[in-house]
């Protein structure tokens, strides 16, 4: 019998979709600060979508899980804005996979944003945690943070948190336009 030696994985061979929930109240957007040696980058909160689970289900999920708004809070359904492609290198042995990054949009009052969580804890590989700060930012302000996925810009110009978005589809992030941090 013959072998057959399992396909090397390439770069971008397998894909994976990311959540998103820009969470707004007033003007200001939630994001998460993650401290790190010779960075402080930022992130949208959200998270990887599971095997078979719905995209909203999702977003609802992540945005309970890192912030405890849970849907009755919310003012309204996750709104999907935008969506982004990931074909970036990253450090790691593993192959980096392309990854969708879908955009939504929700609501909150200033009571239950009071009521919010001001910390995230991610868990790491070996059991342990990295704490990151739930930070609120006018969004008109977000352009110039080292944010990923790097929306900062859309979220910028946005004419108001409400405003109707004219163009779904976001330029594709690139190792050209975009270096990991």
């Amino acid at each position: 019998m013959g072998t057959t030696d399992a396909p090397t994985p390439q770069p971008f061979g397998r894909i994976k979709v990311r959540v998103t929930g820009l969470v707004f109240c007033g003007d200001d957007v939630a994001l998460l600060r993650r401290d790190r040696p010779g960075s402080v980058p930022y992130t949208t909160i959200g998270g990887n979508v599971r095997d078979g689970e719905d995209y909203r289900d999702a977003v609802r999920r992540e945005l309970e899980e890192e912030l405890g708004l849970t849907p009755d809070l919310a003012a309204g359904e996750p709104e999907l804005i935008w969506i982004a492609d990931a074909r970036i290198s990253r450090p790691g042995p593993t192959p980096p996979p392309r990854k969708f990054h879908l955009v939504y949009r929700l609501h909150v009052t200033p009571e239950v944003r009071a009521r919010l969580a001001i910390r995230e804890f991610d868990e790491l590989p070996d059991g342990s945690h990295e704490i990151g700060a739930i930070e609120w930012h006018d969004y008109r302000k977000v352009g110039g943070l080292p944010l990923f996925p790097p929306i900062g810009r859309q979220i910028a110009g946005l004419a108001g948190p409400t405003a109707p978005v004219t163009r779904f589809e976001l330029e594709p992030i690139t190792d050209r336009n975009y270096t990991w941090i």
